[in-house]
């Protein structure tokens, strides 16, 4: 057919033969397959994978070259458009820059995109600099942390910015190493992103994300949560991150991970870097395992599964089972001025699981016991919390309430109780005690755990007494979605 082609272009009779031009093409060799295959990838197979100094790490300058143009052409035509990406970009004053950076990382550790936006926003209206949060109240910021989870983030950037502030003459820290040394709750990651982000430091990062995509493209199958693997991803990181662009690179690299090559479903074909992936040219290119060495900690103890193509990689331990708990909670309530019930909410500690939030009076549950006794210790705790006696045969049972943290499977336990008691409701509100309706309840420093179980206890109560319950949309969503019943 080219000869057909040629002729034809040049304007000329064709003279080949009918024959000639139905001629059935050859069936192609495995051979030529495979060679074709091969020459689609940027980089040779190696004679022995195993060899960390080559099949693990970016070994080839003209490779780690290709990789930082690939994946920062595609990034600049795919990137996500975010506020504190902008703020990156266009805020002219370093400290500012670097803060905003400092407080949108924070808030990504554990958290989808999606669900930060928001949060950022409102955060950064309220307190635009540093200096700012240094002055608000841990109330204020616990009140705006609420429903983001892990709430010890939220804390960490306030003790930071009063430590800046206070000790730091409001400068942030301008290094990746003072960044690490100097504000609480960051760590090696988080310092890398803000250097490389706000301040242009020419420093690689990994997170969930880029180890992912760093173990994928060089086929590293040993336990990604080791310590030999972690210190391989970070040199790899630092190998391939671009001198001219480390925060928008590391951004790419993420950006990457977060929506292309994904945990179960990676679109290999958009991948811009396809052609220096190890794990992609294995699912092309079939071949015999090669032997692993017992020097090489990168390489996977585990056989490759065909069916899982590049989701082989990385291996990571089975997930630790959560901790079950049980938790005796009472929803005390007691007619406000204008006829609202308002709910009686005490302040946990400041250390430990949702320090300084507020929750209604709790028990954690050591043993099974009856309701009987359940209730005998409920009015006992909330008997202390008011100085007053509370007798249990006030108290109902509500349901329960299921709420997963990332490490605490928790049931909470529910009664109710209506306060009547003229000296229980006078002068109660303190430092650690307060009385509040429950609109202002959602909108306060409380978990989203102690959000379910209110409206399950309005539910209940909406569908025992039949009175007029209309949540607001907002938590009319959240509550239809997580609430368990089982009243």
């Amino acid at each position: 057919m080219s000869k057909l082609r040629s002729a034809m272009q040049k304007g000329k009779r064709s003279t080949l033969t009918m024959a000639e031009t139905t001629k059935t093409p050859r069936k192609r060799t495995k051979e030529a397959v495979k060679k074709d295959a091969c020459s689609f990838f940027a980089e040779e197979e190696p004679t022995n994978p195993c060899t960390p100094t080559t099949y693990h790490t970016f070994h080839e300058p003209a490779s780690v070259l290709q990789i930082q143009k690939k994946l920062l052409n595609w990034y600049d035509k795919e990137k996500r458009e975010l506020p504190w990406r902008t703020v990156a970009l266009k805020e002219p004053d370093v400290n500012i820059r670097t803060y905003a950076v400092w407080v949108s990382e924070i808030m990504l550790q554990q958290t989808q995109v999606a669900t930060v936006i928001e949060y950022y926003n409102r955060w950064m209206k309220r307190w635009p600099t540093v200096q700012d949060l240094a002055a608000a109240s841990l109330e204020e910021v616990n009140k705006m942390w609420a429903g983001l989870g892990y709430y010890s983030r939220g804390r960490r950037l306030h003790e930071g910015a009063q430590k800046v502030v206070t000790e730091m003459e409001g400068q942030m820290p301008r290094t990746v190493d003072s960044l690490l040394k100097q504000l609480p709750g960051v760590g090696r990651y988080t310092a890398g992103a803000i250097g490389s982000i706000a301040l242009g430091e020419v420093s690689g990062v990994v997170d969930g994300n880029v180890i992912r995509v760093l173990c994928r493209l060089r086929a590293i199958g040993a336990d990604s949560t080791s310590s030999a693997v972690t210190e391989a991803l970070w040199t790899l990181a630092n190998t391939v991150v671009d001198p001219e662009r480390p925060g928008e690179f590391n951004q790419a690299l993420m950006e990457l991970g977060a929506r292309v090559c994904t945990p179960k479903a990676a679109l290999c074909g958009q991948c811009p870097l396809k052609t220096h992936c190890h794990s992609y040219r294995k699912v092309l290119i079939p071949s015999p395992d090669f032997s692993t060495p017992a020097s090489c900690t990168l390489c996977p103890t585990e056989p490759w599964l065909d069916d899982l193509g590049v989701h082989n990689f990385p291996r990571k331990p089975a997930k630790k089972a959560p901790r079950v708990e049980q938790t005796l909670t009472c929803v005390a309530r007691r007619p406000s001025e204008d006829g609202e019930d308002e709910y009686l909410l005490t302040q946990r500690p400041n250390k430990g699981l949702l320090a300084g939030m507020w929750e209604f009076p709790s028990l954690l549950l050591d043993e099974e016991n009856s309701k009987v006794k359940q209730k005998g210790a409920l009015c006992a705790e909330v008997g202390r919390i008011l100085g007053v006696e509370v007798n249990k045969d006030l108290l109902s049972y509500v349901g329960e309430v299921v709420h997963i943290f990332s490490h605490i499977h928790q049931t909470y336990i529910v009664y109710s109780v209506s306060v009547e008691d003229e000296h229980a409701t006078e002068e109660t509100q303190s430092e650690k005690l307060q009385w509040l309706t429950r609109p202002a309840l959602l909108e306060a420093a409380v978990s989203t755990g102690l959000k379910k179980v209110c409206l399950h206890h309005c539910y209940i109560s909406y569908r025992s007494t039949r009175i007029t319950f209309l949540p607001q949309r907002k938590h009319e969503t959240l509550f239809h979605k997580d609430v368990q019943i089982s009243a």
